[in-house]
């Protein structure tokens, strides 16, 4: 019999590794903290204190306030919602982070959460049109007001998806559960299509962008040009999250006057 001694564990968390992920969710936590200490509910925030701490409300952020499509990213609905998506953003965004680096995974977190509040922009300007065209009050047609990491963060989760899907690159740093990374998603979907409330636009607007920009760093890894596919998406993933804000602006014309009496009706 030898006498070994028995591996060392490591059971840190190498917050090193992804102080960017802690970052994202350190300011999150901190401005929940805030609009809590200046009087939010701390579990069911009012729609009217959701737009004053920067949500998206399609009419005042396409008639108005474009930054909305931004800010919104970092306003959540209550304890529950916040944690969730603290919870789902630690998980996939630390593996995000040492896979793409910070810079790319950054990128592919902001331009998944825009695009998140862009398609959910367009489906409000689509439900207004078919409000008026029915000459109906529809509640469920009324925009809604929008807010969450949850567009960003399904962006992050379809990313290591697709990754767990392609054939592993020779210097992949992780290697990737592609059962539990697709159930996890369809569960994500599902709930979003079953449960109302849940801004499932937002979802799939943050997945589509993960996967493209996942799988232009698939190739410029597989190609050994990570340099410059890695610019390519960025710059790719700005200019299509631009020409959909310039679409949506063109398509609002003829509800301008019903979004219109909606602010008016919002600031009385």
């Amino acid at each position: 019999m030898s006498n070994q001694n028995p591996p060392i564990i490591h059971t840190k968390v190498e917050i090193h590794l992804w102080w960017l992920t802690a970052v994202i969710i350190a300011i999150n936590v901190a401005l929940f903290s805030w609009q809590v200490i200046t009087g939010m509910d701390v579990s069911n925030p009012s729609s009217a204190d959701a737009i004053r701490w920067g949500a998206d409300y399609a009419p005042l952020t396409f008639l108005a306030e474009p930054f909305r499509l931004f800010s919104s990213m970092f306003f959540h609905f209550g304890l529950i919602h916040l944690m969730l998506n603290m919870w789902a953003l630690y998980i996939f965004g630390s593996v995000v982070e040492q896979l793409f680096g910070r810079w790319y995974f950054l990128g592919l977190y902001i331009l998944a959460g825009l695009s998140g509040s862009l398609l959910s922009g367009y489906i409000s300007i689509q439900d207004s049109y078919t409000l008026l065209s029915s000459n109906a009050m529809i509640s469920e047609l009324l925009p809604r007001v929008g807010a969450g990491a949850s567009g960003a963060v399904m962006g992050l989760g379809a990313s290591l998806t697709l990754l767990a899907i392609l054939p592993p690159l020779a210097r992949q740093k992780f290697i990737l559960d592609k059962k539990t990374l697709i159930i996890v998603m369809v569960i994500n979907l599902s709930m979003g299509f079953m449960i109302s409330g849940i801004n499932n636009a937002a979802h799939i607007g943050g997945m589509l962008m993960g996967l493209l920009l996942t799988f232009i760093w698939y190739f410029g890894q597989k190609f050994n040009k990570s340099k410059l596919f890695t610019w390519f998406g960025i710059v790719l993933g700005s200019i299509i999250c631009y020409f959909s804000y310039q679409y949506c602006l063109t398509q609002i014309e003829y509800i301008s006057p019903l979004w219109q009496a909606l602010l008016e009706h919002l600031t009385n």
